[in-house]
């Protein structure tokens, strides 16, 4: 009877799992699976997978936006591109087309992806190659090295864009296609093939197939998930899920290595500075180690203020660093006397004073080089304020520019150099046409106005005459003038409303 009694409660437990399992499954096939219409989901994104001359377009705009953005380490514009990529379209289609078999759509989403990626990489790197930019930003260096971490990012990305398109959701796609950045690493390929940096170009491309291989089977996993049919037998069922999982294995193990070298280079650096700080105590003040991670051995470099020098300092800490990180370590120390502890500090401020203003004359350098090369001047024509953080120039006469070519020049490198005013001065050029519609200015009639407003600052002009349009045209042109302080005389004439300054310019003497 006792026995009979402690049976019952492991009883009673298993039916009620019993019960609560077959409860799931019925409530997943009936109010779950039972409100997915696949066939509208999949006649969607068969439709989305076709090769266009929208989605060629599109993937070449985003692919230029990228790498400029890239360039110009803007972080805004490299947003930009990821929202005008359709590149997602043919990659979910890859892992749809795998739950279902459908060897046919495969096909055409993955000839659908290639013909986008290579015009994304041959764009992007036409753009560098004949860019004055080619250096390596810190947007671009953020994409050159993956890790297991962006291999997660692609899987929850995955999983959330699988769902949105299964359950009729698009709107989420605007952030998957943030989160998962497949044209950037495109563009950064671009980079480093443009620039022959092979470095750049692996690192690029094996983040960006880590974001499409994972995509692409997270999508396939979940469309099997819930519940879209193949037309594949049960053992080739079974070998589509063996190549699944063994391809998130093979990506995982690269990226895992990856992400343990960063790690390790972290730990060593933390390591480094330890010891280094060991051989001199207390009173001693160190600057931060400069680090290069070769391939053969690790370089320490960095500069010490003490009140003793230790002659056997670098060779102390060499054996010992190498001794706890298991690999050779060269040690580069120099070693300044001082009386005291205050005099060691007060060195150590006047060295990062010292190398703060020599990497702020860099930054000036930088930049006055730029502008220069943009306005087609000798750099010593660009003037320079660093208090006030301005820069200035006068634009040389570049040929077939227009007021637009000087003002997106000024923009460009002003965008490439955050904290600084850059002013560009145009060559005297024709103002621009003032588009309107229905007694309205359109929105590139506005821009024009815009463009009026930039060359009446730069030029120092106040005054100019409207001619032509409608007389509502005309006022809404002539408000948006006085709103910076430029006044427009408006004159009566034919339906084309054009610009021009009240008084000509006078060339200079």
């Amino acid at each position: 009877m006792a026995s009979q009694a402690a049976d019952a409660p492991k009883k009673i437990t298993k039916f009620t799992v019993a019960r609560a399992v077959l409860h799931w499954r019925k409530w997943w096939r009936e109010d779950v699976l039972g409100t997915v219409d696949q066939y509208a989901v999949i006649k969607k994104r068969r439709d989305e997978c076709v090769l266009s001359g929208r989605y060629l377009f599109m993937t070449a705009m985003s692919g230029g936006i990228a790498i400029l953005g890239l360039l110009l380490s803007s972080p805004a514009v490299v947003i930009g591109a990821m929202l005008l990529s359709p590149l997602m379209d043919p990659i979910m289609g890859l892992g749809f087309a795998l739950a279902i078999g459908d060897y046919r759509w495969l096909k055409q989403s993955a000839i659908s992806l290639a013909w986008g990626t290579l015009i994304a990489v041959g764009l992007c790197s036409l753009v560098v190659f004949f860019s004055p930019l080619q250096d390596i930003t810190s947007e671009i260096a953020a994409r050159t090295r993956p890790n297991l971490f962006d291999l997660m990012v692609a899987l929850f990305s995955a999983l959330a864009g699988a769902y949105a398109m299964i359950r009729g959701r698009e709107g989420t796609i605007v952030g998957v296609a943030i989160a998962t950045a497949l044209m950037p690493p495109l563009a950064v390929i671009g980079f480093g093939l443009a620039t022959f940096n092979w470095d750049v170009f692996s690192g690029a491309l094996l983040l960006y197939i880590t974001n499409l291989v994972t995509i692409a089977l997270t999508a396939a996993l979940m469309a099997r998930l819930y519940g879209f049919r193949t037309r594949l037998s049960d053992k080739q069922t079974k070998m589509q899920n063996f190549i699944i999982v063994g391809a998130f294995i093979a990506l995982a193990v690269p990226l895992a290595l990856s992400l343990r070298q960063i790690a390790w280079e972290a730990s060593a650096s933390v390591q480094a500075r330890n010891q280094l700080a060991d051989q001199f105590g207390a009173s001693a003040q160190l600057s931060q180690p400069e680090i290069d991670f070769g391939d053969d051995q690790m370089t320490v470099r960095a500069t010490v203020w003490t009140t003793r020098l230790e002659p056997d300092a670098e060779t102390l800490a060499e054996n010992k660093l190498s001794e706890a990180l298991g690999e050779p370590v060269d040690i580069v120390l120099r070693q300044f006397l001082v009386s005291d502890q205050k005099s060691a500090e007060a060195a150590k401020q006047a060295a990062a004073k010292a190398a703060e203003s020599e990497a702020i004359g860099r930054e000036q350098q930088s930049l006055r080089e730029r502008l220069a090369l943009a306005a087609g001047t000798p750099a010593e024509a660009v003037l320079v304020d660093a208090q006030a953080r301005r820069a200035y120039v006068r634009a040389a006469e570049l040929e077939d520019a227009s007021l637009a070519t000087y003002r997106a020049l000024e923009k460009r490198i002003a965008a490439a150099s955050p904290g600084w005013t850059v002013e560009m001065q145009p060559q005297s050029a024709a103002l621009p046409q003032i588009g309107y519609e229905d007694d309205a200015l359109t929105a590139r009639g506005k821009d024009a106005v815009s463009l009026i407003i930039w060359a009446a600052q730069r030029l120092d002009e106040s005054e100019v005459v409207l001619t032509g349009g409608t007389q509502a045209a005309r006022q809404e042109a002539q408000t948006l003038l006085a709103e910076d302080g430029i006044i427009a005389q408006l004159e009566s004439g034919g339906p084309t409303m054009t610009a021009r300054w009240a008084e000509p310019l006078l060339p200079e003497q």
